[in-house]
């Protein structure tokens, strides 16, 4: 059985992604890790022996935090990426990849909300991970922190004006993605409720956000659901795909 590890770091599971990889014959082992496992969280695994993938997801942790899970989920970064496990990072999980990695993550002056514009560098019109993606389209960001300097060695593969790193590959299968592109309508509305002073700050309102979602949510979500489909089928061993 091929096994995707995933990290969750809040409520907010993975999603489109997750139902991709699971349409893919994947199964998926979610750890609750941001929680105490006296308080109903899970245990971080001690390795990867067994995994065919990691997948960590957004949060609302900082990722310059040196809780103990975080310096935990950072060795397992690197040992995912040393092993050249598929490695995929979405928000706080891309601010931490590049963090292990050798990156650095710093807090934005103005937090990203909503609907943003994220346009391909050169080097993303080209990568196969992102064959069929638009060269510029708008993606759902949530956060106030952003990778600064991408891992040594690392390409850019998307920015926009807010953000210089909204998506980085480092090698063949590690990829970080700033913004939430595994957001399905249900998850979109979780947000909107809980995310009530980054709206605020960000200078977005509900009126404002829903009027986002009206104009960019159909291609928002056709270009998701492209993106879980190349990474699921490029990023991922051919070999994995086959066990049922």
């Amino acid at each position: 059985m091929a096994t995707i590890l995933v990290l969750q770091h809040s409520k907010v599971g993975a999603g489109r992604l997750g139902a991709t990889l699971r349409d893919h014959a994947f199964t998926l082992d979610i750890r609750k890790v941001a929680i105490p496992v006296e308080q109903g969280g899970d245990p971080m695994p001690d390795s990867l022996d067994g995994y065919q993938g990691v997948l960590l997801l957004g949060g609302p942790a900082y990722p310059d935090q040196n809780d103990d899970w975080i310096l935990k989920e950072l060795d397992l970064i690197k040992e995912a990426h040393a092993k050249e496990l598929p490695l995929i990072g979405i928000c706080l999980g891309h601010q931490l990849i590049a963090r292990a990695l050798g990156g650095e993550v710093a807090k934005m002056d103005k937090p990203e909300w909503g609907f943003e514009t994220v346009e391909l560098t050169v080097p993303g019109q080209i990568d196969s991970s992102l064959g069929g993606i638009p060269w510029s389209c708008p993606q759902f960001q949530s956060h106030t922190y952003e990778v600064t300097t991408p891992p040594p060695g690392a390409v850019v593969l998307a920015k926009n004006d807010n953000c210089g790193v909204q998506i980085f590959r480092a090698g063949q299968r590690t990829f970080g993605f700033q913004f939430h592109f595994e957001a399905d309508g249900t998850m979109l509305e979780f947000f909107e409720k809980t995310d009530a002073d980054l709206m605020a700050e960000a200078g977005i309102t509900s009126s404002h956000f829903r009027a986002q979602t009206i104009e960019h949510y159909d291609m928002f979500a056709r270009v998701a659901d492209r993106l879980c489909v190349n990474l699921v089928t490029y990023a991922f061993p051919f070999s994995s795909l086959t066990h049922a």
